[in-house]
């Protein structure tokens, strides 16, 4: 069973926060879908404030067999395992070699790095680039910065 969550005080009480709303109503759905189908496992790491990489086990796929494509604020990686032989007999067959899709929620000003594929692991690295324009500053007042408060802190 699943639980829903009514979403609707939120966007009487907060103004600007209705993606966040959206965000969490969609991630809710997902972590359902997700425990249901745990292929490929993966790792999600914090290198360092701004940097992150996703680790996907996918042994077997090669190159040519993976995806990965960035939209706004969604990673998608996508595994499409190509036919093999139709008159291969297994005696038993525990190697997974079906295509795949995983979807990533990115934050704002997450850009994708780069992607490695190596001894079957595939990891894409994350960088957070926050504009200069978002960047804290700051406000004089009076038409003054107070620059002796601000040596009087880093001292």
């Amino acid at each position: 069973m699943r639980n829903q969550y009514d979403f609707s005080p939120l966007y009487r009480t907060a103004i600007g926060f209705d993606r966040l709303a959206n965000f969490i109503e969609a991630a809710s759905n997902q972590s359902a879908q997700a425990q249901s189908n745990g292929y490929p496992p993966y790792n999600i790491e914090a290198l360092d404030e701004n940097n992150y990489r996703i680790t996907l086990a996918v042994a077997g796929f090669s190159e040519d067999e993976l995806t990965i494509v960035a939209q706004e604020n969604a990673l998608v990686v996508t595994g499409t395992k190509q036919k093999k032989n139709e008159q291969t007999k297994f005696l038993h067959q525990g190697i997974a070699e079906r295509g795949f899709e995983r979807k990533y929620q990115i934050a704002d000003h997450v850009k994708v790095k780069a992607a490695n594929l190596e001894n079957g692991l595939l990891q894409i690295d994350l960088e957070r680039e926050i504009p200069e324009a978002l960047k804290p500053k700051q406000i004089p007042i009076n038409g003054k910065l107070r620059v002796e408060a601000l040596d009087a802190k880093s001292a």
